[in-house]
């Protein structure tokens, strides 16, 4: 089968981001007899399947269970198998992207929350203080992914005041170089006109913490009350998860929406890229550095630790930096046995290193 025929067949999947493209990866399967369809919903090994013949439930006994990064997940474009009930999942074509963090588990497992996703949307609420760190963790994890960040503040109608709006967001734009920052308000729908202009004809992934207004938003862009909502905290604008699970729905403007419940923990995995994209002031300063491999600690010629002293780049983002990046070092150590003997000699390198210095600081050395 064509893509062309694919498409014509299958044209009901348009809505939900079939293209060309995705009948080409098909095209093997089709062969066989299977049907596509993208799964919208995933609990307890099976998941919610839409079809050109409907949304189906499948198990996903089929796709390799011990793997958390390989498992079926919201977004994936997946293979049926067309006898028998339940329906079963043979396989999931390749992902164009992946948001992926780390479990909070000891053992450091990554967990995927998304797939195939072109825009990931991070709500944060102007309900209660801006956490820039926070911030910049999200953002990190969605470059890494291949999706396109975009940080929306919600609830902007608690703070009416133009000036202070305008002063939050400047503070998240240099946050978040390279990303666009967008005030919402569900309430009176402000700004929502803009956000759908941007994410309608892919899909979206909302994310963000509890009580960040994701519910809300997801309402207000789905045109309908879909999504359970409930008060947040007055005291610290925190709320309890509205949203269980990752639900897939198509937007009546054009393209679909994944929401996801809210994320306590965001934890890096192996996302050194995208620190890099979301800190790309401090990757160009490094290369103004006197060494190649500065740490921007103490080394001398750090054009880094100069724009801190400038005052060109806050110290707060330099310290966002290395916490970040000592986090992904860590996770990709305990994951990769090359890696994490790299790490440890490089940590013995500069304690060796420190200890030399405060010894000739103190006399020691000659």
């Amino acid at each position: 089968m064509t893509s062309s025929s694919a498409l014509s067949d299958f044209s009901a999947l348009a809505p939900y981001g079939w293209d060309d493209a995705w009948a080409d990866e098909f095209a093997p399967y089709d062969t066989e007899g299977l049907l596509p369809g993208r799964v919208i919903r995933v609990d307890r090994g099976q998941c919610d399947v839409v079809t050109a013949d409907g949304t189906v439930r499948a198990d996903t006994a089929f796709v390799t269970p011990h793997d958390p990064l390989r498992v079926v997940c919201t977004g994936d474009w997946v293979a049926l198998e067309t006898g028998g009930n339940p329906r079963y999942v043979r396989t999931y074509l390749p992902r164009r992207t992946a948001f992926v963090r780390s479990t909070s588990s000891k053992r450091s497992e990554g967990q995927i929350l998304a797939a195939n996703v072109d825009h990931a949307i991070v709500a944060v609420s102007l309900a209660a203080e801006l956490d820039l760190g926070r911030i910049e963790r999200f953002l990190a994890l969605a470059w890494e992914s291949g999706a396109q960040p975009l940080v929306v503040l919600t609830k902007a109608d608690l703070v009416p005041d133009a000036a202070t709006r305008s002063h939050l967001v400047q503070d998240v734009e240099l946050s978040a170089p390279g990303v666009r920052v967008l005030t919402v308000s569900a309430q009176d729908g402000d700004g929502l006109d803009a956000l759908v202009s941007l994410v309608s004809g892919g899909t979206a992934v909302l994310l963000g913490q509890s009580g960040a207004g994701k519910s809300t938003l997801a309402n207000a862009l789905l045109g309908a009350e879909v999504m359970d909502v409930q008060a947040t905290r007055d005291i610290d604008g925190k709320g309890r998860h509205t949203t269980t699970t990752r639900n897939l729905l198509a937007l009546p403007g054009g393209g679909v929406l994944i929401d996801t419940p809210g994320l306590r923990g965001v934890g890096l995995w192996d996302a050194e890229i995208g620190v890099g994209q979301v800190f790309a002031e401090i990757g160009e300063l490094a290369g103004q550095c006197r060494f190649h491999d500065c740490a921007h600690e103490a080394e001398p010629g750090c054009a880094v630790r100069g724009a801190v002293e400038d005052g060109e780049l806050p110290h707060r983002r330099l310290e966002s930096y290395r916490k970040l990046m000592r986090e992904n070092q860590w996770i990709v150590a305990k994951t990769d046995a090359r890696v994490r003997a790299e790490v440890r000699r490089e940590w013995k390198r500069k304690g060796a290193a420190g200890r030399a210095a405060m010894d000739l600081k103190r006399g020691r050395l000659h």
